[in-house]
């Protein structure tokens, strides 16, 4: 009996020994499984946007570096935070067909991405949101802002503290922490994570209308996600669930038109 009581210990200890590991191993390297910045940047000039300009926005002593094409006439301009994987420009399709279709659009990378030189945590990336829509605010055009994956989370808190026409939500998180939360049970995530993106609380800030996009076979933030933040939204607009669709499947399933018919309806298309 005595025997059997030092193994238990034993075992417990080592139980215990490799979950503080484990957890100080993800506490250290949090943000290595967080952000995956690595792509390519597409030159402007490859691209079918002739009348898009490179552009740089002084931020904290650094700059981001995008692109941006003013709106035609009647038309408002889209201000586009982008997912975690790569460069913003990989994207140049989506903003070719806002551009044919006469809206404007300021996209970028935030700081630590490969077009824009710094560092990546959550304090940089909504310092980075805040600053690109401060400057595009000031073309003083009317202003939609569409967040895809990991730009949900600064689309929802821009939104929250500042004023545009729309607010687009493409495969949103609930928080990066809840997702943490879902794909390591067992690990501690809400006490040691530092980029936890609470778009659950900054939803309550938004007075725009929203419209959330989701697929139900996202397998990068489950759908769940994205039907939980909405009925958190003081202003819902529009819950667009699509049967079958992946974390990248939202463009080719149309998306661009349900955006279109959303941001009339918001009045920011005269």
């Amino acid at each position: 009996m005595k025997y059997l009581r030092i193994g238990i210990i034993a075992l417990l200890t080592l139980v215990a020994v490799a979950y503080a590991g484990a957890t100080g191993y993800m506490y250290f390297n949090q943000r290595t499984f967080q952000y995956d910045p690595h792509g390519k940047v597409v030159p402007l000039a490859e691209t079918a946007l002739t009348n898009a300009v490179d552009v740089s926005i002084p931020v904290d002593n650094s700059v981001v570096n995008g692109w941006y094409q003013p709106p035609q006439a009647g038309k408002p301009l889209i201000i586009y935070y982008k997912g975690n994987s790569g460069s913003f420009s990989e994207e140049h399709e989506r903003y070719e067909r806002f551009a044919s279709e006469g809206y404007g659009f300021l996209a970028f990378d935030y700081r630590g991405f490969p077009a824009s030189p710094g560092s990546i945590s959550e304090t940089g990336i909504l310092d980075d949101a805040i600053a690109a829509y401060d400057w595009a605010s000031a073309k003083n055009f009317p202003m939609v802002i569409w967040g895809r994956s990991l730009g949900t989370g600064p689309a929802t808190y821009v939104a929250s503290e500042r004023d545009a026409k729309a607010l687009l939500l493409e495969t949103p998180f609930l928080s990066a922490v809840s997702v943490a939360a879902e794909r390591f049970p067992i690990l501690p995530v809400y006490w040691v994570m530092l980029d936890k993106f609470r778009s659950d609380q900054w939803i309550a800030g938004v007075s725009e209308p929203v419209l959330i996009a989701h697929g139900t076979a996202d397998r990068t933030i489950s759908v769940s996600n994205g039907e939980r933040l909405f009925a958190l939204a003081p202003n819902p607009d529009e819950l667009w669930i699509v049967p079958n669709a992946d974390h990248s499947d939202l463009w080719a399933a149309g998306i661009w038109d349900l955006a279109k018919a959303f941001f009339a309806r918001s009045g920011a298309v005269n």
